[in-house]
């Protein structure tokens, strides 16, 4: 199904584009803004919506601006697009993300919109990821002219889900390769056509002060008060608008759905397909639906008082996926959308898979006493795709059967029905460890007829936080833990006649950074078991979704760089090097002048599968951008090490006018490992 790209004459309200405009906030410093709104707001007002990002609207997100918003204002409402302090061309500083300065900034932006003239006084807040995250800390600062959210592929809890660390974990597939990002990104220029002939010396200050993310990140290994800052799940009840939450099995932020659906005391709505960390009108694997008309709707209700029932529709739907051979990348995933009128839903039941010798068995009865040794192989895990998909080629988890060969497996017999599941699994284990510090990594595989593998979920857990992320404490060596943590929530139909395999490592590469030493990890039975929510009842979708549509694109030619994955694996030295790169941009006529983005990046992860400290991490990104000729570029690199007490960082950035290199600067600096 393709998007339908909609003429601004097929709209309902003709559209008029402000391109930028500044938004002042108390302290003095301006935001820049650009806005959507049908023609004739000044004389019939409109409900606005906010998106806050630090993205850089001219250049960052525009393309996308110009077919989402356009398309919402087209159907009654004013999209104000505003750069993050310190971002694109708004004045200021940006420090981190999600900091107390930049919510209040959200704050003051909602106040600035009910206040205009084309404003009826309401307003939303939507965005995806940065802007979702801040979308709910801001809703829970409850201004009082926000009035509904919605927020795609975001998180309640910025230690479990973001992109820093997991189970008490540091998650190396994004810590770093983030960070690198966000430096290439601060680091860009405003524009000299907003900023006049000042757009250098702000340039220059920009470079000279904006910090590299990675070292705060680095500082807080604990669940401490730098993550509880900005995480809604501290206070569920501070949010008091309707909210309507939205991700996808392939996207890391999907477990926090099931979460805010249950937590959330407002009128609520989750939507969870088979996408990765995109638009659900746009987004692979599909099937893609008719996204914004949902969200109209939603916005329809809350901001124009429209009684169209949204409010008394099913609480949560889903689409259940069905079985496919493993791929690093699909189109479309075969399944069907399912609905629950709550959650947690009473049409899902907790079953428990016992772990016995090689075997799993809903039958604890049958499990006698054992003690299975995991395996330690470093680069166990490395099939498993990137912890958070984008769409690339290579993203996705591809056949297991590499990974399960240095794993200990736990096979069902062959299932006598299907088994959906739906939700956010369980693993409950007594294990001991020889060293004080371990971590445990567990798959859940789908084995079809043939041998293949299948990921259908996993989860990690650093034993030293079995007590909780705040206050870890190391292992005594030898001794039994009862430990439990979640693995990722997730939405799957294994067949009839497939096996339900779980498998345990003590690694998770290049998820999870390695434990200080190589660790003898036993698992011991019976007591070991997966908690699986199996969907036992329920009912199909009865609506379908409508076709996608947004409004047609601005004249553009699209630059896509070839996405690369590869692993290589030395046999000679067991050293395990995975690579990834790819980018993009576009080329469009802006202003009477040539404009061109483009950006790459590249990330490399390296391990040797007897020596966890041979861990290594390496990210690069480059941005371009030109009007003209006008030409700046940005380079970023960073690399993160390791030894058994210390993590190592250099990372560095390079800033070109033109040919000419005009900044250059390298931060390196060691944190002391803090249990993990």
């Amino acid at each position: 199904m393709s998007v339908v790209d909609r003429d601004p004459g097929e709209l309902p309200r003709a559209v008029r584009e402000v391109r930028d405009t500044w938004i002042p906030m108390p302290d003095g410093t301006r935001l820049s803004a650009r806005i959507w709104l049908p023609e004739d707001a000044d004389a019939d007002p409109v409900p606005g919506i906010l998106e806050l990002l630090p993205y850089r609207k001219s250049d960052g997100t525009v393309l996308r601006d110009a077919t989402n918003a356009a398309w919402f204002a087209g159907h009654g409402y004013a999209v104000v697009r505003v750069d993050i302090r310190g971002t694109g061309n708004s004045e200021g500083l940006i420090t981190d993300e999600y900091t107390p300065q930049e919510l209040d900034d959200g704050v003051a932006c909602i106040a600035w919109i009910a206040a205009q003239p084309w404003c009826t006084g309401k307003v939303g807040i939507m965005g995806i990821s940065w802007g979702g995250f801040n979308g709910l800390q801001i809703a829970a600062l409850q201004p009082p002219e926000l009035h509904a959210a919605l927020s795609l592929c975001s998180t309640d809890d910025r230690y479990a889900d973001d992109v820093h660390y997991w189970g008490g974990t540091l998650l190396a597939d994004q810590q770093l390769p983030w960070a690198t990002s966000m430096l290439a990104r601060n680091a860009l220029p405003p524009e000299p056509e907003v900023w006049g002939d000042d757009w250098l010396a702000e340039w220059e200050r920009r470079l000279d002060e904006t910090p590299p993310f990675v070292r705060a990140w680095l500082e807080h290994q604990r669940r401490d008060e730098f993550w509880r800052h900005g995480s809604v799940c501290e206070d569920p009840a501070a949010i008091r608008c309707p909210v309507f939450l939205v991700s996808g099995w392939v996207d890391a932020y999907r477990d926090a759905v099931f979460r805010m659906l249950g937590s959330f005391d407002v009128p609520r709505r989750g939507l969870v397909g088979p996408w990765a960390h995109l638009w659900p009108h746009v987004a692979e694997p599909g099937p893609q639906i008719g996204f914004l008309q949902e969200a109209l709707r939603w916005w329809d209700r809350w901001l124009k008082d429209v009684p169209n029932g949204v409010e008394h529709e099913p609480m949560v739907r889903t689409w259940l996926q069905e079985s496919v051979p493993p791929r690093g990348h699909y189109e479309e995933r075969p399944g069907r959308w399912v609905v629950e009128d709550r959650w947690p839903s009473p049409n899902v039941e907790d079953r428990a898979l016992h772990l016995g010798p090689g075997t799993a068995t809903f039958d604890g009865a049958s499990v006698p006493d054992a003690a299975v040794e995991l395996l330690s192989v470093q680069s166990h895990g490395v099939l498993g795709g990137r912890s958070c998909s984008y769409a690339a080629a290579y993203e996705l988890a591809v056949d297991q059967r590499r990974d399960d060969a240095v794993s200990a497996c736990f096979d069902t017999a062959p299932l006598d029905e299907p088994v959906e599941i739906l939700g956010i699994a369980e693993a409950v284990l007594e294990v001991s460890s020889d060293r004080p510090e371990a971590l445990v990594a567990v798959r859940v595989c789908d084995i079809a007829p043939d041998g293949s593998s299948r990921l259908i979920t996993r989860g990690v857990l650093n034993l030293t936080h079995r007590d909780g992320h705040e206050n870890p404490a190391p292992l005594v060596p030898g001794e039994r833990y009862r430990v439990r943590f979640p693995l990722h929530a997730i939405g799957y139909s294994v067949p009839k006649g497939h096996r339900l395999r779980v498998a345990l490592a003590p690694a998770l590469w290049p998820m999870a950074w390695p434990s200080p030493e190589p660790t003898r990890l036993t698992l011991h039975v019976p007591g070991s078991r997966l908690h699986l929510p199996v969907r036992v009842r329920g009912v199909d979708a009865a609506v379908p979704f409508a076709d996608p549509e947004r409004r047609r694109p601005f004249e553009h030619e699209l630059l896509q760089e070839p996405d690369v994955g590869t692993i290589t694996h030395d046999l000679a030295t067991g050293r395990v090097v995975t690579v990834y790169q790819g980018g993009g941009g576009f080329v469009r006529q802006e202003l009477g002048l040539p404009m061109r983005k483009h950006t790459t990046e590249r990330d490399v992860f390296e391990i040797a599968d007897d020596d966890p400290t041979s861990a290594a991490v390496t990210s690069k990104r480059r941005i371009e951008v030109s009007r003209g000729d006008w030409h700046v570029s940005v380079a970023a690199e960073g690399r993160l090490t390791c030894d058994v007490d210390t993590f190592h960082v250099r990372t560095g950035l390079t800033a070109y006018h033109g040919d000419e290199a005009v900044f250059e600067r390298e931060w390196s600096f060691s944190v002391p490992r803090n249990l993990t």
